[in-house]
């Protein structure tokens, strides 16, 4: 667990090179995870940034046998609901290629309360893992976007699910709808954490993630510190005017 955090900022010119850059760091990583570990597990986000590079995986040949995905969080609707991440996901990429339906480890959404929800996943991840409740299993990539409020995976500004810090998966919300999220502490134990951002609108929250003081309850990808390497994508209209 010694590892140092690194922090890559890069601002790539439009939305084709964000994904071509995204997509060359997750086949490198998987590269050397499957060589390593024979395995790769990456975690997923949802919002429309991340579907062409969705698509331009799928496109890929890959060893998908030794592929295992996961989200980083979850809307809490029926699976088929066009609101689901996982849905998204199955769509552009998943249905599209021989990856084996056990290696896609979607969050379950049809229990009626969604902390035994998030209490199910948890300890499935926690079996995957091998892992017990004390540790923090890492995942080899955990990919992440960021809203215009800074909010990044369902861990919304000023929300209960920013103090969780002694689990895996919590419940988020959003203007009264139900998400299931990984907690903060459980990102940062990825060996790999990647955020790809775009647009105009994104810039000031970013100026606020990266002001050296500001409320990380307020501006919660403050909070993403990971053990790893720390992966901030961003196209030109988000990342104009950040300087090094």
């Amino acid at each position: 667990m010694g590892l140092v955090m690194s922090k890559n900022i890069e601002v790539l010119s439009d939305k084709n090179a964000l994904i071509a850059r995204a997509l060359q760091l997750i086949l490198s990583r998987m590269k050397t995870a499957i060589q390593q570990r024979g395995l790769f597990t990456i975690a997923l986000s949802g919002g429309s940034t991340p579907k062409p590079l969705y698509e331009v995986i799928a496109q890929q040949q890959l060893p998908w046998d030794k592929i295992h995905v996961f989200w980083g969080d979850e809307r809490y609707v029926p699976p088929h609901h066009p609101d689901s991440n996982q849905l998204m996901a199955r769509n552009v990429w998943l249905s599209k290629v021989g990856i084996p339906e056990e290696n896609i480890h979607s969050m379950p959404t049809n229990d009626s309360e969604p902390r035994i929800a998030a209490a199910k996943y948890e300890q499935h991840l926690q079996d995957f893992f091998r892992s017990t409740s004390e540790n923090f299993p890492a995942l080899d990539i955990v990919l992440l976007g960021m809203g215009d409020d800074a909010h990044t995976a369902s861990l919304f500004p000023q929300t209960e699910a920013l103090s969780v810090d002694n689990r895996l998966i919590t419940v988020g919300h959003k203007d009264g709808n139900m998400r299931l999220t990984f907690t903060y502490p459980f990102i940062n134990a990825a060996r790999c954490v990647m955020f790809i951002v775009g647009g105009v609108n994104k810039r000031s929250a970013l100026a606020k993630v990266f002001a050296p003081e500001a409320d990380n309850y307020q501006y919660p990808s403050r909070l993403i510190k990971p053990q790893g390497e720390l992966w901030w994508l961003l196209d030109e209209a988000a990342g104009s005017e950040l300087t090094s």
